[in-house]
């Protein structure tokens, strides 16, 4: 859906600007935005920052999507455990099954709201800790306690079996033990390989880098691992070691560490009377996707305790949060893999009528696969039918396909047709999403220039994954982007999208896709 450039034949032969919503952004991207630097070459990672960038990280599981995956899970058990007793024990249970059932989901609703009381829902208390099992037992049996006591006072007694209800309290009781001795384990494992820690880098070196970092270390089950600390001071005054942390670089080396390996928290430790200071670092870090945070127990101004979120003990004010993060993660990869399949299986006759086209058309492989930018600027290959001749083939675009362009056809780029095998990206790879910002050709330019030199704070768009269509797209910044004021707004749109990211917008987004495609005026 964008113009650039692809490795194939077009045989098969947007609207002007409109009301631009990213005006809507929050303000501070706005400050951000303004006197961003195009991005420079930085010079080459120092050796301790590279051998920490070049371990291999696992992916990273989120707490709060693992303590919900535990509480249904354990909702689950226990409606399974009381079935099973009443399938065994109460013959014959025709007529008492709905009666029973309903028993047994209040028992596990209520044990779920116990559980939570008691606080057994956090990682610190999967890690094993006897007092998960105290407090386990304490709320189970206080949920038993009151289901009696309601039978009782309902004048239910005698409608449920007394041997059922014990045998489910201990049956109960066993089944979530052992299921949290095998969270444990499984807790264990993750955390030993680094899946459940927070990669934390630390920016400010110095007295107060040090009081942050000893504070961190001193405190448990933070879920902290400080892998480094990195400083724009020079000299004298910004050193080399803080806390026994090596210094790995300045705060633009960060940004190149930040794409090499995972950093998921930076957490400033400078004083905010350092405003300009931080503003400046901002500036340059805000194009990574990681949770940026300035610590405050060192500042003689105090905000009301509700302005300050908590790292263990440690009192921090959130500036950016990680766009689209958690549960957010996991409703973007259910949406991606169900729409996309559908949409896959729908789109299969088309895809071996446009590929057959292409075959008959000229010679050449029916498809082909682009290096374009992906998520935190990573390199991803993305498929499409083959649009250009494959002797005026342009695999990195350094050229952008224009109108009336000797070397393609017209049909299917201007309905975007040779963007359908993407879909494969989306439902097989996962390098792609549905919906998002459009991924970009490396060495696409316009007016002669690379997009990151042309557009401040372009590498901001790829906090997220890419998509297929965006908000741009559908908005009408589609086709051609030979000029800087088109790539700009392109931009922004994809920043309007990342700060207001929700499945209903992506289902609007994908609900409006086949119109755009209808205004073909910027698209060959």
């Amino acid at each position: 859906m964008d113009g650039q450039s692809s490795n194939g034949v077009n045989m098969i032969d947007s609207e002007t600007r409109p009301n631009l919503s990213a005006a809507n952004t929050a303000a501070v991207f706005d400050r951000l935005r303004e006197g961003v630097k195009p991005r420079q070459e930085t010079a080459p990672l120092s050796e301790h920052a590279l051998a920490i960038a070049n371990k291999p990280t696992p992916a990273p599981i989120s707490p709060i999507v693992l303590a919900g995956i535990v509480r249904m899970a354990e909702f689950i058990m226990i409606v399974l455990v009381g079935l099973a007793i009443f399938a065994a024990y109460i013959r014959p249970f025709d007529g008492l099954f709905l009666l029973y059932f309903a028993a047994v989901v209040a028992i596990a609703s209520l044990s779920t709201l116990a559980f939570q009381t008691a606080d057994i829902y956090q990682v610190h208390a999967f890690r094993g800790h006897e007092k998960q099992y105290m407090r386990l037992a304490s709320a189970w049996s206080v949920v038993f306690l009151i289901a009696i006591g309601a039978s009782f006072f309902i004048k239910a007694g005698d409608m449920y079996s007394r041997v059922w209800l014990g045998s489910f309290y201990v049956g109960g009781l066993a089944a979530l033990i052992f299921g949290r001795r095998m969270l444990f384990f499984a807790v264990r494992k993750w955390t030993r390989e680094g899946r459940l820690t927070r990669r934390t880098v630390i920016v400010g070196g110095g007295e107060p880098g040090e009081r942050v970092i000893a504070e961190l270390r001193k405190q448990k089950d933070t879920g902290i691992e400080i892998i480094g600390w990195f400083d724009d001071r020079t000299g004298d005054r910004g050193g080399t070691d803080c806390a026994g942390e090596q210094k790995l670089g300045n705060v633009d080396d960060l940004v190149e560490f930040g794409r090499r390996t995972r950093v998921d928290l930076v957490i400033f430790s400078l004083p905010i009377s350092a405003e300009n200071r931080i503003l400046q670092m901002l500036k340059k870090l805000w194009v990574l996707p990681l949770d940026i945070r300035l610590a405050a127990h060192t500042n003689k101004l105090q905000f009301r305790p509700r302005s300050y979120s908590y790292i263990g003990k440690v009192p921090v004010i959130d500036v950016f949060d990680r766009p689209i993060a958690d549960w957010d993660v996991v409703m973007k990869w259910l949406f991606d893999k169900t729409i996309g399949t559908a949409l896959l299986i729908a789109a299969l006759p088309l895809l071996a009528l446009v590929a057959i086209a292409i075959k008959l058309d000229s010679r050449g492989p029916v498809f082909f696969k682009q290096k374009r930018y992906g998520f935190n600027n990573d390199l991803v290959e993305v498929y499409k039918f083959r649009s250009m001749y494959t002797d005026m083939s342009d695999a990195s675009a350094s050229k952008l396909v224009t109108k009336d362009d000797p070397r393609v056809g017209r049909i299917i780029r201007k309905a975007s047709l040779d963007e359908l095998p993407q879909l494969f990206n989306v439902v097989f790879n996962g390098n792609l999403s549905l919906v998002g910002p459009r991924p970009h050709a490396v060495n696409a330019k316009a007016e002669a220039r690379l997009y990151a030199e042309a557009v401040d704070g372009y590498f901001a768009r790829h906090r997220v994954k890419p998509g297929i269509t965006g908000w741009a797209q559908i908005n009408g910044w589609r086709g051609e982007t030979d000029t800087q004021e088109k790539i700009q707004f392109r931009v922004e749109h994809d920043l309007y999208y990342i700060e207001n990211w929700s499945v209903l917008l992506d289902l609007y987004i994908l609900a409006r896709t086949p119109f755009a495609l209808l205004k073909t005026e910027n698209a060959y």
